[in-house]
C-alpha cells in the first residue's frame, strides 16, 4: 500500500470513527440529556445506570479508534494538515479524560442512587454531569469539524494545493 494510500485509509477511518462518536454524544446532548430533565428521578437513575452499563463498550472503542487514526493521521500527515489531524486527536483524548475524570465518577454515584435513593444537593451534581456532557460533546464535534475541514478538497477548505502537502 501507497503512502498517499495509507493516508487516505487513516483520514477515513479518523473522520467515520470521530463522526460516530461526535454523534453519539450529541444525540445524547440533544435528546437524552433533556428527557432525563423531565422524567421522574426513579425513572432517570435507572435509564442513566442501564445506559451507562451499554455504553461503556461502545463509547470506548469509538474514542479509542477515534484517537488512534486521527493520531496516526498527524504523522502520517505534513504542515497544516498535520495540524488539523492532531488538534483533533487532541480534542478526541480530551472528550476522553473529561468522560474518564468527570462523567464516570458521576456514573458510579448515580449507580449508587438508583439502588437507594438520591442524596440532598443531588440536583448539583447532575449538572456538573451535564456539564460535563456538554464539554465532551463540544470537543468530540470540534474534531469532527477539524477532520471534515481536512477531507475537503484544497480549494474547498480556502487553500492551496501546495499548502496542504507543505
Amino acid at each position: 500500500m501507497t503512502t498517499t494510500a495509507r493516508t487516505r485509509l487513516l483520514q477515513a477511518l479518523s473522520l467515520f470513527s470521530t463522526g460516530l462518536l461526535a454523534g453519539a454524544f450529541a444525540y445524547g446532548a440533544a435528546n437524552l440529556v433533556p428527557t432525563f430533565d423531565v422524567v421522574p428521578i426513579g425513572m432517570r437513575l435507572d435509564f442513566h445506570t442501564a445506559l451507562m452499563a451499554k455504553n461503556g463498550i461502545t463509547m470506548q472503542s469509538a474514542m479509542a479508534v477515534s484517537a488512534l487514526s486521527t493520531l496516526a493521521l498527524a504523522v502520517a500527515e505534513r504542515g497544516r494538515a498535520r495540524a488539523l489531524a492532531g488538534a483533533a486527536g487532541a480534542l478526541v483524548i480530551a472528550s476522553f479524560l473529561i468522560t474518564r475524570f468527570g462523567n464516570v465518577p458521576i456514573n458510579g454515584r448515580i449507580k449508587q442512587w438508583a439502588a437507594t435513593a438520591p442524596p440532598a444537593g443531588y440536583v448539583d451534581v447532575l449538572r456538573r454531569w451535564e456539564l460535563f456532557n456538554d464539554a465532551r460533546t463540544l470537543s468530540a464535534a470540534v474534531a469532527f469539524g477539524l477532520l471534515v475541514l481536512l477531507a475537503l478538497p484544497p480549494a474547498a477548505a480556502g487553500r492551496s494545493p501546495q499548502a496542504s502537502s507543505a
